[in-house]
């Protein structure tokens, strides 16, 4: 094995479009390459129907991802670089299941099932299963029992892991009699690349189990039989077929195996570390520490925080997606909150806006196709940036237009998919960009709400760090969002903050730190931009904000039920 600085490590992002390879120094966490595979499948719309909420990857398409992902950054490299890898950390989206044999192999992946969606991966942001959600929050308030949803923030989401189960197991009666078990996406890929796929012996991940299985050690693991049994009769016997120890991804699932050892231009027999998602990685690669709120802005938010054990107690904080030993940083209490839409907003602002390109322009008379593919193409890569720029114009204190940001349900404070969006105060005057402005402070008005149910819940926030897409280049949005927080946001200096992250969980699984805040204090990411409130603003945007509450609180009733 080489030695110091000459050790590499690999860190894998599985994200919702695409898988990213990114090859980083152990000794400093310096990104030297980096290579993105998109899933061929996925985005030639296979599995998926956006109308019905589902959303469905191919095993096929993480495999073949993850090779050519790894393959492509390594060739960046001298030809050494893959004898110099050290280890592997892998995180990816989640809450994304999937039923698989007695062996461990994805339905989809065996004869008959190829073809069918419900024995693939169900994505993070299918809500397909919200009344199997309802059913689970139902029974846990009503059984006599035990709230097994008490360390989930009291309220069980249709983005999470038994929701999704008992979703497919009603829906499918193939899958139901095929399926001997279920594995996280984050799970199964650490057990592919080691050969360990045994559902009854792959080792699982703490940071999934706790946030999205109610795993916790206060009951002894997952659920138990009696109670999801009341949940659905179809659930009777699963539990003995998962799992009741969950693992922190500072720990090896295994060595690489020399298959993939093979395939991926490696050494076999490097540790790769127990997955976990995207956002909880994340976090440790932009440098979380206590009473910081890391918010990864993309598609969608997610909001982490760590804190001491002691300061958290028993106490069980209310309206969050749980609180999780170890989930982000082992020995620290992990608390995720997040948005089910961010940027997801201003993109289905700027496709209503760029429907006559789409629709009429086509068929205008006297000019070619080829061109008209061309301005269609143009205008919606340059619409979004061309509203800022005229939305940033647009004194706030002048508008009428409030939106609220549940286009895809609400995560936090207190998950209810149920929800919809909403635009209130138009008049014949309101254009364009006083309508994306307005969607932009929802989202904005969104994440103060997580930071207010935190702080009501006794969790302080002292520091704000942002990484992502719309943190990167999203300057008028951020803007926006210091102002209606109230508070400085610091952006992470790395694109790669969540490759970076699952990194550093490599580094400390194959034993070159300790603990991951060692590895941190190396290998995290600094900050290259700082955005600070401006004082007027943040003043009017206090009195705003209460006006977006105030909105939520009527409508709520009225859009849960359409």
């Amino acid at each position: 094995m080489a030695q110091g600085s000459d050790r590499l490590i690999i860190g894998i992002d599985y994200g919702t479009d695409s898988v990213r390879c990114l090859v980083v120094g152990a000794s400093d966490g310096k990104e030297l390459a980096t290579e993105v595979a998109p899933y061929k499948r996925w985005k030639a719309g296979k599995y998926s129907d956006p109308a019905s909420n589902r959303f469905r990857q191919h095993p096929l398409d993480y495999i073949e991802s993850l090779q050519a992902a790894v393959t492509g950054a390594l060739a960046k490299l001298p030809k050494s670089a893959g004898g110099r890898v050290a280890a592997i950390g892998i995180d990816t989206t989640g809450s994304t299941p999937c039923a698989v044999d007695r062996s461990g192999t994805p339905l989809a992946l065996t004869k008959g099932f190829e073809e069918n969606p419900n024995a693939m991966f169900v994505l993070w942001k299918d809500h397909t299963a919200v009344k199997e959600a309802e059913r689970v929050n139902s029974v846990s308030r009503g059984w006599g029992g035990t709230d097994f949803t008490k360390y989930a923030g009291g309220v069980y989401s249709s983005e999470w892991f038994w929701s999704k189960i008992l979703h497919v197991l009603s829906e499918d009666p193939k899958v139901r009699a095929r399926a001997f078990s279920w594995v996280e996406h984050c799970d199964w890929m650490p057990a592919l690349l080691t050969g360990t796929t045994d559902p009854l012996t792959m080792k699982r991940s703490r940071c999934a189990a706790g946030h999205k299985a109610l795993w916790h050690a206060e009951w002894g693991g997952l659920p138990p039989d009696e109670f999801l049994v009341r949940v659905d009769p179809r659930l009777r016997g699963l539990r003995e077929r998962l799992y009741s120890e969950s693992q922190t991804s500072d720990k090896s699932a295994g060595g690489l195996t020399g298959e993939w050892a093979k395939k991926l231009g490696l050494k076999a027999g490097i540790p790769v570390a127990v997955g976990a998602f995207d956002a909880h990685m994340g976090a440790v690669g932009g440098g979380i520490t206590e009473k910081t709120l890391l918010k990864i802005m993309g598609t969608s938010t997610c909001d982490m925080m760590i804190a001491d054990e002691r300061s958290v107690g028993s106490k069980c904080i209310a309206g969050i997606c749980g609180q999780v030993d170890g989930s982000i940083v082992p020995g620290m209490v992990g608390l995720e909150a997040g948005q089910s839409a961010f940027g997801d907003v201003y993109a289905w602002f700027r496709e209503l806006l760029c429907w006559p390109l789409q629709a009429v322009a086509p068929s205008a008379r006297g000019l070619p196709k080829a061109g008209i593919a061309a301005l269609g193409s143009d205008v919606g890569s340059r619409l979004l940036d061309a509203l800022a720029e005229a939305a940033e114009k647009i004194d706030p204190a002048q508008s009428s237009v409030i939106a609220l940001d549940w286009l895809n349900g609400r995560r936090t404070p207190f998950a209810d998919q149920t929800l919809k969006g909403a635009i209130a105060g138009l008049t014949l005057g309101s254009s364009a960009p006083r309508v994306y402005r307005a969607l932009v402070e929802a989202t904005a008005y969104g994440s103060r709400a997580i930071i207010e149910q935190f702080k009501a819940q006794g969790v302080g926030v002292s520091e704000i760090i942002a990484m992502g897409g719309v943190a990167k280049k999203g300057g008028f949005v951020m803007r926006v969002t210091a102002d209606v927080l109230g508070m400085p946001i610091k952006v992470a200096a790395s694109e790669q903050c969540v490759a970076l992250g699952a990194g550093i969980f490599g580094a400390v699984a194959a034993g070159i730190y300790p603990s991951v805040r060692e590895a941190q204090k190396k290998m995290a990411s600094g900050y290259d931009a700082k955005y600070v409130p401006d004082r007027k603003r943040a003043a009017l945007y206090n009195s705003l904000y209460k006006r977006y509450l105030d909105l939520g609180g009527r409508l709520e009733p009225f859009l849960r039920a359409l």
